[in-house]
């Protein structure tokens, strides 16, 4: 018996191509839209895992799901594609991108919104989900991959300094 395979974060429109360290779609890393199919299982995993929680970190500023099942089932009903690699919380923003301007009750979609949501359209807080999680994954690949390092001396100061070690 074969094991599922495990999906691409891919939504069509990647940014990478035009020079972001960070695509605008799906959010992963360059180097890891380029290498994907070379991955394994678990650095897939790793990765979902890591785009996840951060979207998970931005949504729960504005939303709390209360009843994922409900979710699932109206996202279904209402015909909407959603990545079943994320936890319900990484479900929300695909909800907001198709309400656009259309208010919604979100209490039917198992969701209560938090007082950062009122008065927003969907598509105002799809849009500011979307350009904070982009910051925070821009902020998580400098920290990570981007910094200037002349040499293991410098990085290790550099890690101590971070811990306050100096």
């Amino acid at each position: 018996m074969s094991k599922p395979r495990i999906g691409t974060p891919c939504i069509g429109v990647c940014s990478t191509v035009f020079g972001d360290t960070v695509c605008r779609g799906c959010r992963r890393f360059s180097h890891e839209v380029v290498d994907w199919n070379a991955y394994s299982d678990e650095q897939k995993r790793i990765v979902w895992e890591r785009l996840d929680e951060l979207l998970g970190l931005v949504v729960s500023n504005y939303f709390e799901v209360v009843d994922a099942d409900a979710l699932a089932g109206q996202l279904d009903y209402q015909n909407l594609r959603y990545q079943t690699q994320l936890s319900p919380t990484g479900w929300v923003p695909e909800l907001l991108k198709a309400a656009g301007r259309q208010r919604i009750d979100y209490r039917v979609f198992g969701l209560e919104p938090l007082p950062a949501a009122e008065g927003m359209a969907p598509r105002e807080l799809y849009d500011l989900i979307s350009k904070e999680c982009h910051a925070l994954n821009q902020a998580h690949y400098d920290r990570s991959f981007a910094r200037p390092v002349g040499s293991t001396g410098e990085l290790v100061m550099q890690a101590a300094r971070e811990k306050g070690l100096f």
